[in-house]
């Protein structure tokens, strides 16, 4: 790399990362992702239900007597006509139980004086089900059927086991979300930083900035400082997070792990069943995931490497539109050819998270447009390294030629002014010698 394009792309990272909003992007998103997670769970704890005051219209006349008050539902019998049960005060509603509802296939209406709740709601209807359930069962005059029924009642686990690994540390759940979060990174760098280089352009070339600089620096070269400019920030954004998740790894989870766990997760890689196991075999194969530095480490040098090739692919792409237009509506309208199949590729990839072994799955990893989001959505649950390596060879070899193309329309587009192009011309130009 000559030394020209050497100076474009240190000018590029270094505005780029020397900003506030790259800092607080880089190193809160990690805070935000945790404080994502935890706040519906702190919310559940700490939030305590109103209690809702319910009269009870039982028509069937077996139900409401079974009934059971809660610490968000309390439930009056009375034998008021429906109508001025709803007009009394110091009530949140009425509920009203048909006569067949003991066939347990009947409607219940409730009438509320304010917004209802899905959590009230289910709440009744669970109660109701038990009743009818366990009215139904003594029909039969069978003694102590409802017993029976629940002394047979089962819960029996599914783990997980590779043939071609020697390996128990695999949990299915984790590598399904760890597909969607790295994809999700994915495609925010794609996203972000291609319309990134876009934008720069777009400026530039309205400055009339280009023109001074192209008198000096050949047209290609430009265009290539500018992407692995921009790129790199993209790349230093993404190894940092895989810092701070490998240091988790490493030196946080085995603090936090409580001692059982910990002996635990030893047992279960010495081959223990669960049987043998207090703790849920799925969320001990979860820990020993995380708890794997190599396994991190492998995973964001993949996302690494699916990045750079992603990235170089579709910002020459958003280079060539940046240096055909005049404004960022234009641009709006042609960068459809960018969005378009990046969308096509967090879908597939979503569906190659719920079977990573599908015909589907195995295809599009291999489309280079698709590829880094559909590549980076089965790799936790460990494909084979062939499907890894043709994958990025694809990759790369298509983004030298996208960038071979890009660079030609880029090296007309930077002196065109007053009129968006077409398509047609847009492939005038890549023809151009």
């Amino acid at each position: 790399m000559d030394s020209k394009t050497s100076i474009i792309i240190g000018r590029e990272y270094m505005e780029r990362v020397s900003k506030k909003s790259f800092l607080i992007t880089t190193f809160l998103m990690p805070v935000l992702m945790l404080g994502l997670m935890l706040v519906p769970v702190l919310i559940a704890m700490f939030s305590e239900s109103e209690n809702r005051q319910l009269m009870v219209i039982d028509n069937s006349g077996k139900i409401a007597q079974k009934l059971q008050n809660t610490s968000s539902l309390t439930f009056a019998v009375t034998d008021l006509p429906l109508d001025s049960a709803r007009n009394l005060a110091g009530i949140d509603g009425v509920l009203v139980i048909p006569a067949e509802a003991l066939t347990g296939e009947a409607t219940m209406q409730i009438y509320t004086n304010g917004p209802s709740s899905m959590e009230v709601e289910s709440a009744i209807t669970s109660q109701v089900d038990d009743i009818v359930e366990s009215y139904k069962l003594s029909t039969y005059e069978i003694e102590n059927l409802d017993k029976i029924i629940e002394s047979i009642n089962s819960d029996v686990k599914l783990q997980s086991i590779r043939n071609d690994k020697d390996s128990t540390e695999s949990s299915t759940t984790l590598s399904y979300l760890l597909g969607i979060v790295l994809t999700m990174m994915l495609y925010m760098c794609l996203l972000l930083y291609g319309q990134m280089v876009m934008t720069s352009i777009i400026e530039e070339k309205n400055n009339r900035v280009l023109e001074i600089v192209v008198s000096s620096v050949k047209p290609t070269q430009l265009m290539l400082g500018k992407i692995c400019g921009i790129g790199l920030v993209a790349v230093t954004q993404i190894v940092i997070w895989g810092v701070l998740m490998v240091s988790m790894s490493a030196f946080l989870l085995p603090v936090l792990l409580p001692e059982a766990m910990s002996s635990e997760m030893a047992a279960l890689s010495a081959g223990a069943t669960s049987a043998s196991l207090s703790y849920d075999i799925e969320m001990l194969q979860a820990i020993s995931m995380l708890g794997n530095v190599s396994y991190i480490i492998e995973l964001f040098g993949l996302l690494l490497l699916f990045l750079i090739g992603g990235f170089m692919l579709y910002s020459a792409i958003y280079a060539a539109i940046g240096s055909a237009v005049d404004n960022i509506q234009d641009a709006g309208q042609l960068q459809s050819v960018v969005v378009f199949p990046i969308i096509i590729g967090i879908a597939v990839a979503m569906a190659a998270a719920s079977d990573p072994a599908s015909s589907l799955s195995l295809w599009t990893s291999f489309i280079p447009f698709t590829s880094p989001m559909v590549m980076m959505a089965r790799i936790p649950f460990g494909i084979p390294a062939w499907e890894i390596v043709v994958s990025l060879v694809i990759l790369f070899a298509s983004f030298f030629v996208v960038v071979w193309l890009a660079a030609k329309i880029y090296r007309v587009g930077i002196f065109m002014y007053g009129k968006k192009p077409s398509f047609a011309e847009l492939i005038k130009w890549m023809r151009y010698k």
